[in-house]
Order: structure tokens, then sequence, then C-alpha cells
């Protein structure tokens, strides 16, 4: 079973299964992290939801590329989790199913190119508190110990 954070699902509403991919990206003793503007201000892990017909890979490499500009290698899997959520981008309630990768950080091509995305290197630390959401903060927790 895959570990639920957050809010439990309202059994009055209907979700919709939203699978993504989502990068920890470690360079030295920092980790990237994307801070988003819109819809609400707010810090995460670099990555998003999974296209029909892409592979989780595929996704994380899009993603990342678009999100925050740099190209990434060498991906891991490290697991999980599931959240429900409200998204005011797509008006969606969705059930989140948010896979979680490492990966290395290999060159910067570009600025983002999602518009009110920027690029944060923060303290792996810092970084689990700042993240918005509890399943992030703990694969960084996880990780980084």
């Amino acid at each position: 079973m895959i570990r639920r954070f957050g809010a439990p699902p309202d059994p009055n509403r209907r979700y919709k299964m939203r699978p993504g991919a989502y990068a920890i990206l470690q360079r030295g003793p920092s980790v990237l992290l994307t801070f988003q503007r819109q819809p609400e201000p707010e810090f995460q892990l670099p990555g998003g939801g999974i296209d029909p017909g892409e592979s989780p890979i595929q996704t994380l490499h899009r993603e990342v590329y678009e999100e925050t500009g740099w190209h990434i290698g060498s991906p891991r899997k490290l697991g999980a989790f599931r959240r429900f959520t409200y998204m005011p981008e797509y008006d969606l309630w969705a059930e989140k199913l948010c896979h979680i990768y490492v990966a290395r950080p290999v060159m910067r091509l570009s600025e983002p190119l999602e518009p009110d995305h920027s690029v944060v290197w923060m303290d792996p630390e810092l970084a689990a508190d700042a993240v918005y959401n509890d399943g992030d903060r703990v694969f960084l927790r996880r990780y980084f110990d």
C-alpha cells in the first residue's frame, strides 16, 4: 500500500487520478527546489504530471527541464506517495500519485520555461522545512538522513 499524506479524501467528492514524477536533485551541499509563484507561492520538488503515453522517467526529464532549465542524469526511484488535493490551475480535484526519484543535475541549459517558476538552491534541512507538502518533506528528510 502506498502511504497517503495530507487530508483524507472527501467521500462525497470525485477525484481524478493524476500520476506524476518528481526529483530530489543534489549538487554539493545543496538541493534544487522550484519556487512557483502562481497559483499559490510555494517551494516544490521539480517535476509534474505524467502525460498519456509517457513513462515516469520521460516525465521526470521533461518536467525538470521545463521547471528548472536543467538536464538531469542517473535517475533512481526512491518510492511513491499519494495525496488528495484541489489543483486550481486545472480546476480539478485530484488523487496525486507522486513517484519520487533522486537524480543528478548535469547541466543548466536555460532559464525555467514554465512561467512563474524559479530555481532555488537550498540546504537540505531548510528545503525539507520549505516544501509545501508533507510527502516531499518526508522523502527529503529520509534521503538526507
